[in-house]
C-alpha cells in the first residue's frame, strides 16, 4: 500500500536523477528547493500564532522547547543553541530535546524514536508546566517520540504544537494549540527529508524565536543590540553598532562596551543617555528591555 505520508512518497521529477551529470542534478535539486518558501509562506497565520506562543511563555518566565528526532531534533537543538549569543538570553529559555540524548547529535540513534513513554519521560525530566510551550517536531507527522513528548506536556498543562510536512490530521488540529505543515511535497530523494523538510522546518524555527526576540525588545531597528560580546566577531559587531548610532570612534566604543561588560544594549544607554552602567541597567529594567522606550526610536 502506499504511504500516504507527502514526506515518503516518490517525487516523479527525480526518477532519473542516478543518470544525471552533475550540472543536471544541481538544478534538479535547486528547481525542488525553490518550492520551499512558498510551502513555508502559506503557514504564515500558524507560525505567527506560534511565534505568539513563545512570546506568551517567555513573558510569563516559561519556555520554549523543541522537541524532535533525527534532522528534526538536530534543527530544533540547534536553534535553541543560537539564542544566547545572538540575543543574550538564558540558555535554558530556548530548549532542545532530541530522541537519543546529545550522542544524536553527531550520531545517528535513528531507534531512540520508537518509543513515546521515552518522549513523555523527557517532558517530565525537563519539569514542563502550564508557563512552557512546547513544539514537536517531526516531518513525517508519525515520530512516536515526538507524539509521547507533546502529549505528555499537554497534560502537564503547557501549550502545545506541532511542525511537520506532511498534511495534519484533524484530531491533532483539534487536540493541539497550534499545527504548522509546510507542504514541500515529496524529496528528490524518496524520505530523505534532511533536504526539503528540513530546509522548511529551519525556516519555521527561525521565524519563531526570531520574531519572539524582537517582540521583547532584543532587536534595536533591525540590529541585535541585545548581544553579549564572547568572541572577537562580536566584540567587531558590537563596537560598529555603536558607532553607528551613536557617531564615535572605535576606541570610544571599545571603552563603552568595556564599561558595559560586553553587553551592546547597555552601552548604547550608557552613550545616548550619559549615564553609567547601573543605571543604564536600571533604565532598561523600566522599559521591560524595550530599548526605543530608553532612547526613542531610530532615525531613518
Amino acid at each position: 500500500m502506499r504511504d500516504r505520508r507527502l514526506t515518503e512518497q516518490q517525487n516523479p521529477a527525480s526518477q532519473e536523477i542516478d543518470t544525471l551529470d552533475p550540472l543536471g542534478i544541481v538544478d534538479l535539486i535547486n528547481a525542488e528547493d525553490r518550492k520551499i518558501a512558498e510551502a513555508v509562506g502559506a503557514e504564515r497565520e500558524a507560525i505567527a500564532k506560534a511565534l505568539r506562543l513563545a512570546e506568551a511563555a517567555f513573558r510569563s518566565g516559561g519556555r520554549l522547547i523543541y522537541v524532535g528526532a533525527g534532522t528534526s531534533g538536530r534543527l530544533g537543538v540547534l536553534d535553541a543553541s543560537e539564542m544566547p549569543p545572538t540575543y543574550g538570553t538564558d540558555p535554558a529559555m530556548v530548549r532542545g530535546i532530541i530522541a537519543g540524548g546529545s550522542e544524536a547529535l553527531v550520531r545517528s540513534q535513528e531507534g531512540a524514536e520508537d518509543h513515546p513513554a521515552d518522549g513523555a519521560a523527557s517532558i517530565d525530566d525537563m519539569e514542563v508546566d502550564a508557563r512552557d510551550f512546547v513544539l514537536g517536531i517531526a516531518t513525517s507527522g508519525s515520530t512516536p517520540y515526538v507524539h509521547g513528548a507533546v502529549n505528555r506536556a499537554a497534560e502537564r498543562g503547557a501549550r502545545t504544537g506541532f511542525l511537520m510536512c506532511t498534511p495534519p490530521s484533524p484530531e491533532l488540529v483539534k487536540r493541539l494549540d497550534v499545527v504548522i505543515a509546510p507542504l514541500v511535497g515529496p524529496e528528490v530523494i524518496t524520505g530523505s527529508t534532511r533536504m526539503k523538510a528540513g530546509t522548511a522546518t529551519k525556516l519555521v524555527l527561525n521565524t519563531i524565536t526570531t520574531g519572539a526576540m524582537v517582540r521583547l525588545g532584543k532587536v534595536y531597528g533591525n540590529l541585535m543590540v541585545d548581544l553579549q560580546v564572547t568572541c572577537e566577531k562580536l566584540q567587531d559587531r558590537g563596537e560598529r553598532i555603536l558607532q553607528g548610532m551613536l557617531d564615535i570612534d572605535r576606541a570610544e566604543a571599545t571603552d563603552l562596551l568595556a564599561g558595559a561588560q560586553g553587553h551592546v544594549k547597555t552601552a548604547l544607554v550608557m552613550g545616548q543617555l550619559g549615564v553609567g552602567a547601573d543605571e543604564a541597567r536600571r533604565h532598561l529594567e523600566a522599559a521591560s528591555g524595550v530599548i526605543a522606550d530608553v532612547v526613542g526610536t531610530l532615525d531613518p
